[in-house]
């Protein structure tokens, strides 16, 4: 390098010094705080020295929809006062704040984290309705995000783990009663119909008092029944549990609207185990490898079933032909 580009680049240096420019915030890091972009000559002065001042700042922050500097003033509140009496609102305002940037995965866990560290916050119950009104969003079909940005799909699974944390967190609350319910509705969105019954049947158990949600838990604990039954393959079990579930609703709720609709599905499906039945029957008859007493005695069950479960069908009128010609077997053979 000559001499002349020498000079140019001290002249430009000197320059630079000579007007400075406004730099850009730095980058700081502190434990349990983590990154934040203070500006220059600012730096930690959103610092307080003591635990009720620091959550002031937090709060003040949060009701100017500062959200950034309410939450790493929050955070200072639970990292360097985690024993006082100002750090559960501080967690709560943590949540708040995520809520309130959209990040409401982020939010009801630390929610969570608030309710199982601080069951006798003042802000229990609101914290509560929070995470239900959180956990709703995600089984109406709310994106989850991975990390916090990475978008993945809906997840009903995800929302059954939110609506189970929160009967767990409180299982008499307010929201509770409803959260079992959509527990058992995320169950059945996932097609996971036993643990959509289980989730219904201790709503109908444990809420019994509350005849809105015991009428609901029972009806929908039919329904999961019925479309358990009604899958590829037919469950009769399935089947004699819906109508069970159904009998019970209509037996305590009659005036429930939807008593008709139990009824025709309690039809529907007495026509599915009459032909279930029937199927059996016919396997008796043709089950060589059986004895014949055995085979025709069997068969002869099954056929009965068919006329008790769906006694005005074609299958009843079928099998009770079948039982003329049985008994008049059996009983030559009796001879």
């Amino acid at each position: 390098m000559n001499r002349r580009a020498v000079a140019l680049w001290l002249l430009i240096g000197l320059g630079v010094a000579g007007f400075p420019s406004r730099s850009p915030a730095p980058l700081v890091y502190r434990p349990g705080e983590g990154w934040t972009y203070e500006p220059v000559g600012g730096e930690g002065q959103w610092r307080r020295a003591r635990a009720k001042e620091q959550l002031e700042v937090a709060q003040a922050a949060f009701d100017k929809k500062s959200y950034g500097l309410a939450l790493k003033a929050a955070r200072r509140v639970m990292h360097a006062w985690s024993l006082s009496d100002y750090a559960p609102q501080a967690q709560y305002l943590v949540g708040r704040c995520y809520e309130a940037t959209g990040r409401q995965e982020k939010a009801f866990k630390e929610y969570q984290v608030l309710l199982e560290k601080h069951p006798k916050f003042p802000g229990f119950q609101d914290a509560l309705h929070r995470q239900y009104e959180i956990a709703n969003l995600y089984l109406g079909g709310k994106w989850r995000r991975l990390w916090g940005y990475l978008p993945l799909p809906p997840s009903a699974g995800s929302a059954a783990q939110m609506y189970e944390k929160i009967v767990k967190n409180g299982p008499y609350s307010d929201v509770a009663p409803e959260a079992q319910l959509k527990l058992g509705a995320a169950r059945v969105k996932q097609k996971d119909f036993p643990a959509a019954v289980k989730a219904y049947e201790l709503a109908a158990d444990r809420y019994n008092d509350r005849p809105k949600i015991a009428a609901e838990a029972l009806f929908q604990e039919g329904q999961a029944y019925n479309r358990q039954a009604l899958r590829a393959e037919y469950d009769q079990s399935s089947a004699g549990h819906a109508i069970e579930a159904y009998i019970d609703f209509m037996t305590l709720f009659p005036n429930d609207p939807r008593v008709s609709k139990a009824t025709n599905s309690i039809a529907l499906l007495k026509k599915e185990q009459a032909l279930g039945c029937l199927k059996i029957a016919r396997f008796y008859e043709e089950a060589k490898f059986y004895p014949r007493l055995a085979r025709w005695r069997g068969a002869r069950t099954y056929y009965n079933e068919v006329v008790l479960l769906d006694p005005s069908s074609e299958c009843a009128e079928l099998a009770r032909k079948r039982i003329d010609v049985l008994n008049k077997l059996l009983k030559e053979a009796n001879k």
